[in-house]
């Protein structure tokens, strides 16, 4: 899947990071919507987490960006919205693995554990990576399930 248009979003921690990512990934010509503080008083990541996520569930975006101190926060919130495999990645390899066997639809990481170069390298593989389906699909079937009941069948045989 070719991103065309992503969302971005981030808390207090995280603006001179969002604001280098953000001019990047529109450096390579995809479209890119803040939702996310720019201003550095205190800011509640989950509104941000939430706000990207509805939009990729909503398909309003193709995928999403979110940053916070660790990356871990936001993600956790985006992850409550049916639909949402986000992924906090400090390392590009589990950013495209992310990618090629999850097919998750955002990618989070954090300011205070990462830095600008790190976060670009996350960004093109998780960009670069592409759902390879197959065995994997299974699995991703599981997991929601597991959304939408709160149960797993394999788990409870």
């Amino acid at each position: 899947m070719a991103f065309k248009k992503l969302a971005i979003g981030n808390d207090h921690t995280a603006i001179d990071l969002k604001n280098e990512i953000m001019a990047y990934v529109q450096e390579k010509g995809i479209e890119v919507i803040n939702v996310g503080t720019d201003s550095p008083e205190r800011f509640n990541y989950p509104i941000s987490g939430y706000k990207v996520a509805r939009m990729v569930a909503d398909g309003e975006v193709d995928g999403g960006i979110l940053i916070c101190g660790t990356g871990v926060g936001i993600s956790l919130a985006a992850n409550k919205v049916e639909g949402i495999r986000a992924v906090v990645c400090s390392e590009p390899y589990s950013a495209r693995l992310s990618r090629q066997h999850n097919n998750t639809n955002i990618v989070a990481f954090g300011a205070r554990v990462i830095g600008v170069e790190t976060a670009k390298d996350i960004v093109d593989a998780w960009l670069g990576g592409e759902y390879e389906g197959g065995r994997h699909q299974v699995r991703i079937d599981m997991i929601d399930e597991i959304q939408k009941t709160q149960k797993l069948a394999a788990a409870e045989e």
